[in-house]
């Protein structure tokens, strides 16, 4: 019968599913907008407030280039939307900027867009967390202290629901995710037709500076483009998230990005004009969001609707990096870049190693930074982005090489793509280097030497097991079984009914210090007369571990032609784990000398108690 927390866990987790069960947990177009795209349908709630931000150092008048750098921000989603369709019709399995790189611009280049994916996507983690808890401490403040842990509390929820599986977690969001997709759409349409308080005195005060900029120069333009920009992060989800999707995979997978664009853009274009229309600056204590959601609704119940759910789907958009990094990582398994145990499915058939590793590094980040949403927003958006110029350059070459019907125009589209992603790319790192982008550099590098060093591991130990090159026919060897023994009992009756179905000789050896009494051990042995000889090592000391070593080495000039020594250490496994500690653990100290010798086996024999 199964323990207590085993039975607990698979409760929690849910029964092992079969191959054939495997399309429970695949999703569908709409299902796809929560379990791959809520990063980038909550970016609304950050993007178009980090570009105001930017703008209002030049002052009130310099807020009216919202709504032109947002269609900027719009015609490159377009671009990236058209692009990544591209690459879910391409690369059908999965992996995106990885994939598309790794084939168009060679290993080193790929390593780079694996890095900086993997590195968006534990920032997606952290900064959506963040954000969403944020939002909860500023309305209730009593919560303050505890920000941390109702971070992490969070994360264990979106952990486990990713555990039992992508379609679990992306059904359990997809009612928030709705609600906050009309919400936001009621709050653009309500205010383009009829606004019920655009002239209401707004919460807070206004931090536009008290000496504005003279001239909008070109670089703050920019800035505030690239900083616009943060709104684009998780439109590369889907694509790397493709085998996640119900046949045909293709096909839904495209329907799904095309909706992500069509949806973001709208609510792009409408939150920028209404930032326009009702002078929308920055606030103490007010977001921009919150702002055009007052004016537009009135501060009512639909208000704190619309407020709650952002609330809610800013916590939950980290679901978008668990939908798409276990897929990473298991594609950097098969091509011997991380551990192979990432493109293991367990009997959820999730890859969870990438979930746990995913969790436990965002975790990680949330507690140093205290869940601080202002420490993490200066590395996020540069590892996307320079995923996203990967990506655009890759499918340049792509299209240069298979040379379709039309492909001029697409290599010409993603070449735009391309530089345009580069340009907001450079912009951040000049702009956030020193405020903590540095970071990220740091980082990328790194995780690229741990790829070079797993690979190179890989590569030697297909070299010593010879992976490439027919190998011998096998021969038989010939076997000394040594079994220690302390006593006779059914657990030694057990000890050697396996060495002797193993080993072509059997010898049971027991330690006697010579400062003990003489062993009444020899005589028991005698009448039991199991047909195995009785090997009495004598020692001075008090280590079993010494004689048992020495006599197996002793073996080697006397064992008559035994090719292998295999020593099977008899192991009392009591029914409940707290007993485990009233037996000796003789066994783990012997494996541990033992082991080392190339010409030793060593093996437990586990005799489990009955009730």
């Amino acid at each position: 019968m199964a323990s207590l927390p085993h039975r607990t866990w698979r409760w929690v987790i849910g029964r092992p599913l079969s191959s054939a069960q495997a399309r429970k947990e695949e999703i569908g177009p709409i299902e796809g907008l929560s379990a791959l795209s809520l990063d980038a349908l909550t970016s609304v709630a950050y993007g178009p407030q980090a570009m105001v931000l930017v703008l209002a150092a030049a002052g009130l008048g310099a807020l009216r280039l919202t709504l032109p750098i947002t269609g900027a921000i719009v015609v490159l989603l377009a671009i990236l939307v058209f692009s990544y369709r591209q690459v879910i019709e391409a690369y059908p399995r999965g992996g995106g900027a990885y994939a598309v790189s790794r084939e168009n611009l060679g290993a080193g280049v790929s390593q780079v867009a694996a890095a900086a994916l993997i590195v968006d996507y534990v920032l997606t983690v952290s900064v959506s967390i963040a954000a969403g808890v944020g939002a909860l401490t500023s309305a209730f403040p009593a919560l303050l202290p505890f920000t941390v842990p109702i971070c992490l509390a969070l994360l264990a929820v979106i952990t486990v629901l990713n555990l039992r599986g992508l379609g679990s977690s992306a059904r359990a969001f997809l009612v928030p995710t709705l609600l906050f997709i009309a919400g936001i759409l009621a709050v653009v349409v309500v205010g383009l037709i009829h606004p019920f308080a655009a002239h209401a005195a707004q919460p807070g005060l206004s931090t536009l500076p008290a000496r504005p900029l003279e001239v909008v120069g070109l670089l703050l333009v920019l800035k505030a483009f690239a900083s616009g920009c943060s709104a684009l992060t998780g439109v590369e989800a889907i694509a790397n998230g493709v085998p996640q999707f119900r046949r045909p995979r293709v096909a839904r997978a495209k329907q799904t990005e095309l909706l992500l664009g069509v949806l973001l853009g709208v609510m792009l274009l409408g939150l920028a004009t209404l930032i326009v229309r009702f002078h929308i600056g920055p606030r103490t204590g007010q977001t921009v969001l919150s702002q055009v959601t007052a004016a537009s609704l009135g501060r009512n119940w639909a208000y704190y609707i619309v407020s709650i759910t952002t609330t809610l789907v800013l916590g939950l958009a980290a679901n978008t990096s668990f939908g798409g990094l276990p897929i990473l990582g298991s594609l950097l398994a098969r091509d011997n870049y991380l551990p192979h145990l990432f493109a293991i499915r367990d009997d959820r058939l999730v890859y969870s190693i990438g979930v746990w590793t995913l969790a436990i590094a965002s975790g990680a980040l949330l507690a140093v930074v205290g869940g601080n949403t202002d420490r993490l927003i200066p590395l996020f958006a540069i590892g996307v982005f320079t995923s996203f110029t990967l990506s655009q350059a890759g499918m340049v070459l792509h299209w240069w090489r298979i040379r379709p019907p039309g492909w001029r125009g697409r290599a010409g589209l993603n070449g735009l793509g391309a530089v345009m992603t580069a340009v907001a790319t450079l912009i951040f790192l000049l702009t956030k280097f020193t405020a903590g982008g540095w970071v990220v550099v740091v980082a990328v590098p790194a995780l690229i030497f741990l790829f070079r060093r797993v690979s190179t591991y890989y590569r030697r130990v297909a070299v010593t097991i010879g992976l490439s090159v027919v190998p011998k026919l096998p021969a038989k060897r010939r076997v000394l079984a040594i079994v220690p023994i302390t006593n006779v009992s059914k657990v030694t009756a057990a000890a050697l009914a396996d060495a002797l179905s193993i080993g072509d000789e059997v010898v049971a050896v027991h330690v006697q210090f010579t400062d003990d009494e003489k062993s009444a051990l020899v005589a028991e042995w005698a009448r039991w007369n199991p047909g195995v000889p009785l090997v009495t090592l004598r020692s001075p000391y008090h280590s079993v571990v010494r004689p048992i070593l020495r006599y197996v080495r002793s073996t080697e000039a006397r064992r008559g032609g035994h090719d292998l020594v295999v020593v099977l250490i008899p192991v009392v496994v009591p029914r409940r784990l707290r007993h485990r500690i009233l037996h000796n653990q003789m066994d783990l100290v012997l494996d541990a000398v033992l082991h080392r010798r190339k010409d030793v086996v060593v093996a437990r024999i586990p005799y489990r108690l009955e009730d």
